[in-house]
């Protein structure tokens, strides 16, 4: 079930925050049983074969931990970790794995063609988080209930954004009723991400699939072409991403739940280092605490803090998708970073306005790769960016100049809903905005959000 659907608006979520409202007020107690139905139903909307998945997941990474809690078996946890990665492996890279064994002189195995459950990529990484806390001591013991829920809560189990245990457990456990102030908030978040999505990520998404196709079909891509679709896809991800988010943080609050944020105006940064801090923050701190500083952090001189960057963002770039397309990507970021490190290393200071402009051209180029299909199309687009093509016309600055304002300029929806008071004005405003969405959502087709494919 998409966020952006109506169903989901219409059906499901008015349903949701109903049932949640009467529990809270005649069995508060039950708020986490109530909590936990609804997730599961959501999640299997999509599609029911899948329950049994998250739901085996859940039941076997619990066990594990008690075991691990009543025996003090420290090999548990990693083998535990080694299955989750294993089973996403399975769903997720099996294809893939199968290319690579192609390669080798008279193996071959056909594509096995497993549908990937959706969010097994983020709720694998968050059973990788508590079991991880909890071999190191950091995390206590749940009931089953308790860990159910925070591993399906369904504003956050399809894309993020990644959320640790101890960020929410205490906040599942609340009877107390949703403070309305809060839950205006939420209202506004989730108006304002789906506006993201339905006015300026959908609508680029126009200018930016019929390019990609054209260059992955072998056809002539001009350079204004590639410029629009590279520059169109830079902010198509981020109104879909940051979009997505905000309405997960809006229905979290909405249900009385504060997730962390996600998004800090990224493309104002000035360095890869400071995008990193910005561009999807939970799993930027998911990638340093369980991979980055495992392998050694800054903590053995540059040398090895470099290979340490490299290879945990070649891993992060894996992660989003089975292609090598998505390890250039990953790898690409982890040499930028590491050049920054010895440029710093070495005393030297760019103009922030500098830093700026390098670091934007950088994340757009590497955007490319992100989205190609495969190597030979991100190739060809890169040399119509670098001038190795007709120049061509038609350069679609009325779609592209106002999101380029938007999302450089900010403020994000989240700073945003914090300033808004609750006043008549502010809800008649908000009101009439939910009318032209579900006007807008009725009509059109509707793109899934980017991020549910990882």
């Amino acid at each position: 079930m998409l966020f952006n659907s109506l169903a989901f608006l219409l059906g499901f979520l008015p349903v949701a925050l109903g049932l949640h409202g009467l529990v809270l007020r005649l069995y508060p107690a039950r708020r986490r049983e109530a909590l936990l139905l609804l997730s599961f139903v959501f999640y299997g909307w999509w599609d029911p074969r899948f329950v049994p998945l998250l739901g085996l997941s859940i039941g076997a990474n619990w066990c594990v931990a008690r075991a691990h809690r009543a025996t003090g078996a420290r090999w548990l946890i990693p083998l535990a970790i080694a299955g989750n990665l294993a089973t996403l492996g399975l769903f997720k890279y099996l294809d893939f794995l199968a290319g690579l064994v192609a390669w080798i002189p008279g193996l071959e195995i056909g594509p096995v063609g497993l549908a990937l459950p959706l969010g097994i990529s983020f709720f694998t990484f968050h059973h990788c988080m508590y079991l991880a806390d909890l071999r190191a001591g950091r995390a206590p013991a749940f009931g089953l209930r308790d860990y159910a829920l925070y591993i399906a809560f369904f504003p956050q189990v399809l894309a993020g954004p990644l959320v640790r245990w101890r960020e929410v457990m205490h906040q599942f456990a609340e009877t107390a009723p949703v403070a309305p102030a809060a839950f205006g908030r939420g209202l506004i978040l989730l108006g304002l991400g789906l506006s993201k999505k339905v006015f300026l990520g959908d609508p680029l998404a126009v200018l930016v699939n019929p390019v990609f196709d054209l260059a992955a079909a072998g056809g002539t891509v001009t350079v204004a072409q590639a410029w629009q679709a590279a520059l169109g896809f830079t902010f198509q991800i981020y109104f879909d991403f940051s979009g997505y988010t905000d309405m997960a943080l809006g229905l979290g609050l909405m249900l009385g739940v504060v997730l962390p944020p996600n998004f800090d105006v990224p493309y104002r940064a000035t360095s890869l280092q400071d995008f990193w801090r910005r561009w999807h923050m939970t799993l930027s701190r998911f990638l340093r605490d369980y991979l980055y500083v495992p392998l050694g952090g800054n903590r053995h001189g540059p040398r090895r803090q470099v290979l340490a960057l490299l290879a945990t963002m070649t891993l992060g770039g894996l992660w989003h998708g089975a292609g090598f397309t998505f390890v250039a990507w990953g790898l690409a970021h982890g040499l930028g970073l590491g050049l920054g490190l010895v440029w710093r290393r070495a005393g030297f200071v760019l103009p922030a306005a500098v830093g700026w402009l390098l670091t934007f051209a950088f994340v757009v180029a590497t955007w490319v790769l992100f989205r190609a299909p495969d190597l030979s199309t991100a190739l060809r687009l890169g040399e119509a960016l670098a001038g190795g093509a007709p120049l061509g016309t038609g350069f679609s600055w009325r779609t592209l100049a106002p999101a380029a304002a938007i999302a450089c300029l900010g403020p994000t929806a989240l700073v945003i809903a914090g300033r808004v008071g609750p006043r008549p004005s502010v809800a008649v405003g908000l009101g009439l905005l939910f009318v032209v969405l579900l006007l807008r959502l009725g009509e059109d087709a509707n793109y899934a959000f980017i991020y549910f494919q990882f």
